[in-house]
């Protein structure tokens, strides 16, 4: 496989961890229109693999994103060996996506994964705006820096600070508004981040967890607090809405549309707007400004009606354009749909 886009690959501002590896990247790509096995082809092909299958998955192994697992993402994949468990299949098929999911592997090989989605656009797949149900989603698993209270508060500060703004210039796909997969951070766990970095690890946990316990936002830690705190986490889990966490050490960003059926859409241009979110965290006096502005407008009654009404946009975006960070907006807006 060529890479010749991997020059244009946005690098993370701490692209090592604290023990100076790479720091690795996972992507999972839902989309419709191929088959699990058809998509499992393309991808052995392009990478001079061979495909092998599973109960429930395609897999293809050792490609340049390590081993790659293809599958329908839904409970009908049991049923297909009766007929009306196919027809249901098939009917499944228009509205339930097929999920590409890779290993963790070096964030300079995206660009390699977009020629690999690139060919998948040309043999017919089709992305979130094919439909009004299509909440089809990308998720990109980076690998965490450190697994320090310092690092791990200031990049959901940051990622919390800029969600409105984000979400005002990304303009999300209605379908994915309408589903509950990336609902923006409530307001109070804002609250809770913007009194400032904890010293302990477990109290960042806590009070996350304290403001919400749902897996189904746009940047979700509880895979990391899993790994970290597994009994913290475990305990939130059982008091709410329940259900499992994979435990990784791994930001779960999952805000992306999947637009894999435009040509000009990329992981590559996604890539680059989570690494100026990590840009703004490693900016410790902007991030201060914004939580410092966060709190005077929840503390004044005139200013918290801005605040109901968007008025975080214009706040944030004033302070972000002031300190260098408009590229925020920019790289935002270049992804639109």
């Amino acid at each position: 496989m060529s890479s010749h886009h991997s020059s244009a690959i946005s690098p993370l501002p701490s692209p090592q961890n604290e023990k100076g590896e790479t720091r690795l990247l996972g992507v999972e790509v839902e989309f419709g229109g191929l088959t699990e096995g058809r998509a499992a082809e393309i991808l052995a092909g392009m990478t001079d693999r061979e495909v092998t299958q599973g109960d429930e998955d395609y897999r293809v192994e050792e490609t340049p994103f390590g081993t790659c697992k293809l599958y329908m993402d839904t409970t009908y994949r049991d049923q297909d060996d009766t007929a009306l468990g196919r027809a249901a299949l098939d009917l499944a098929r228009n509205v339930v996506p097929v999920e590409l999911v890779t290993s963790p592997f070096p964030p300079d090989r995206l660009g390699q994964l977009d020629e690999v989605l690139a060919r998948y656009r040309a043999a017919g797949a089709s992305g979130t705006h094919d439909g009004i149900l299509l909440g089809f989603g990308v998720h990109l698993n980076v690998q965490i820096a450190a697994p320090t209270a310092a690092h791990l508060w200031s990049v959901t500060t940051a990622f919390a600070m800029a969600e409105p703004l984000l979400r005002d210039a990304y303009d999300l796909d209605v379908s994915r508004r309408a589903l509950p997969f990336v609902d923006p951070y409530p307001q109070r766990l804002l609250d809770v981040l913007a009194q400032g970095c904890p010293e302990r690890l477990d109290t960042l946990v806590e009070s996350y967890l304290g403001a919400t316990h749902s897996r189904n936002h746009a940047l979700d830690m509880l895979p990391i607090f899993a790994h970290l705190c597994p009994e913290l986490t475990r305990d939130a889990l059982a008091r709410g809405a329940g259900g499992t966490v994979s435990a990784r050490p791994a930001y779960h960003y999952r805000m992306p549309d999947c637009r894999i059926d435009e040509p000009s859409w990329s992981l590559a241009g996604e890539w680059a707007l989570w690494c100026a979110v990590e840009r703004l965290a490693e900016d410790h006096d902007t991030l201060e400004a914004l939580c410092t502005r966060w709190r005077e407008m929840r503390d004044d009654p005139m200013e918290r009606l801005r605040l109901q009404l968007n008025g975080w946009v214009e706040a944030s975006e004033d302070i972000l354009t002031r300190a260098g960070h408009g590229d925020l907006r920019e790289l935002a807006e270049a992804l639109r749909s």
